[in-house]
Order: structure tokens, then sequence, then C-alpha cells
């Protein structure tokens, strides 16, 4: 296929197993993780945790990608083919989880789609992405997708610019991210306070840059529906070398309650974030036992 999924418009050649884009993925999707997952939001996690699908590839490409190596290609995941992709979405829904959470999945959105089609999960299908996604591409999820749990990353084109290579990143994610309000309207949650259908935004807050987050966080307020929830999150850990301003070290307190003042100013509804989270210890293992028996015979 010729390529133009994301918002990036490549126009690469993509074959089953090679891709000349930006995300440089073929077509088939490649997994390097299927497992339970305790470590979401409390509406997603719940106590059964979210059985997540993590996707090879990227097309943005954070310089600190806390995946880096299946988002920056370093390390190589299990191809399948769309009935072997529903046939694995039905073995992590079989661990007895809240939802299936497709994490980075819009590259190869057709053959997730399909897998879809061949067979809808019983739990909420949850699409956890960069938020770089073009309106089309979330209308194209209808019926098949519940809950969007998309970051919205950057403010100021400068800043896309030196930490994804995209400086049309807010624009364009602001606008993808009403679509999915759009698609799922107001949050759903069930009995036990579990998200079963909307639209929660993620917000990372990185170090020298709180008033990016605070422009974010009013741009929630003011252009998406009242009531959308916010994962304020104070997560960075300087995992990838890069010598740009503030990257090297973590969020301080000050910064996050900055961020976090602004959230409860602008009546935001949502999550924060303790502060041991900034840890590597929270980053996925990838290509594990675990996953690799979901894997067998598939």
């Amino acid at each position: 296929m010729i390529c133009n999924l994301c918002p990036r418009h490549c126009n690469a050649l993509r074959t089953g197993n090679l891709g000349e884009g930006i995300c440089r993925m073929g077509t088939l999707p490649e997994v390097a993780r299927a497992a339970r997952h305790m470590w979401e939001e409390p509406c997603i996690s719940g106590t059964k945790g979210s059985g997540t699908v993590f996707f090879n590839g990227c097309a943005l490409g954070c310089v600190f990608c806390q995946n880096a190596p299946i988002s920056h290609g370093s390390l190589a995941g299990r191809r399948f083919t769309p009935a072997a992709l529903s046939e694995l979405f039905t073995r992590v829904e079989g661990l007895g989880v809240h939802n299936l959470n497709l994490v980075n999945p819009t590259h190869f959105a057709p053959a997730i789609l399909e897998a879809l089609r061949i067979r809808k999960p019983r739990v909420p299908v949850v699409w956890n992405s960069s938020g770089y996604e073009t309106p089309a591409m979330i209308r194209a999820t209808a019926g098949l997708v519940d809950v969007f749990l998309p970051d919205l990353k950057y403010a100021k084109a400068s800043t896309a610019q030196a930490l994804a290579n995209a400086p049309d990143y807010y624009p364009v994610a602001l606008e993808a991210i009403a679509a999915m309000c759009a698609l799922t309207g107001a949050p759903h949650y069930d009995a036990e306070g579990m998200l079963l259908r909307g639209t929660l935004v993620r917000h990372l807050v990185l170090p020298l840059r709180v008033d990016e987050s605070i422009t974010i966080l009013q741009a929630i307020a003011e252009k998406l529906p009242k009531g959308t929830p916010v994962s304020l999150m104070r997560q960075y850990t300087p995992i990838m070398g890069t010598g740009l301003p503030g990257l090297d070290r973590r969020l301080t307190a000050r910064e996050y309650a900055r961020a976090k003042e602004a959230m409860q100013a602008l009546a935001l509804e949502g999550y924060l974030q303790a502060k041991d989270a900034a840890t590597a210890a929270f980053t996925p293992a990838f290509m594990d036992a675990e996953s690799v028996r979901l894997f067998e015979g598939l």
C-alpha cells in the first residue's frame, strides 16, 4: 500500500513486512507485548488490570519515549495477520481483564480494525495513542472502539519540532481528540468506576515546559466537551540520552504543582499522578515470557 494513514502523509510504500514511512513498519501488525497491565489510570486498570497489546513502531517518535525499544525499532516483535491478531485479542480478553487496550495502534489501523471486525471483544476496546491522528482515522473506528486514551503532548510548534519532528502536532492532535470526544460522547462508567465508553486525555508534564502544560489544560477546558477527564502525569523519566534542556532530569515537585494548580483552577475532572511513578521500573517488559506464551501457535 501507499500509506497516508497518519498526519505525516508519508505517501510511503508499505508491504506486509517492510515499510518506508516514518513508522518504519509494514502493514502486518507487529506486537511486542500482550499482557495484563496494572499501571494505567484507575478507571482503566481497576482491580483486574488492563489487557494491553503493545505495537511496534510509531508515527510520532518522541525523543524521550519510555517504550523506545519498540517505538524506535531496536527490538523486534511478532507479526500477526488480522485473523491471528483477532485470536490474540481473544486470548488477552481471556486473562479476565477490564478491557482490551491497544497501545500505539494508528499505523496498523486497517489490520487492527479488520481483526476487531472478525470478533469484537465483550470488554471495552481502548485506543491508546499519541493523539497524532486524523479525524478520518478516528471515524473509521466507529462501532469497534469504545474508549479513546490519547496523549495531548505539546502546545508549541518549536517543542513539537524539537521533540518529535512534528511542528503541526498541537492543532492536529486537538482536532483528532475533538473527533474522539464526538464519537464516544460523554464518559460512561460502570458501577465499579471503570470507563466503558468515552475519551480520557493524558498529558505528561515535561521539565522546563510547564507553561505549555497550562496552555494544554486551558485548551481542554475551552475546546473539548465539558466533563472530558484528564490524566495529568508526572512520570517523565530521562531514559533516552538527549541534550535538550531539562530532559536530562525528572520533573520537580514545584513544576508539577504549577500544572496541578492550573488543572484544579480550571475545574477539570480526572487524575493526578504520584511522584513514585517517575521511575524506569514502570516501563513495560517487551517480548517477555508472559507475552510469548500468549503468542504461541498464532
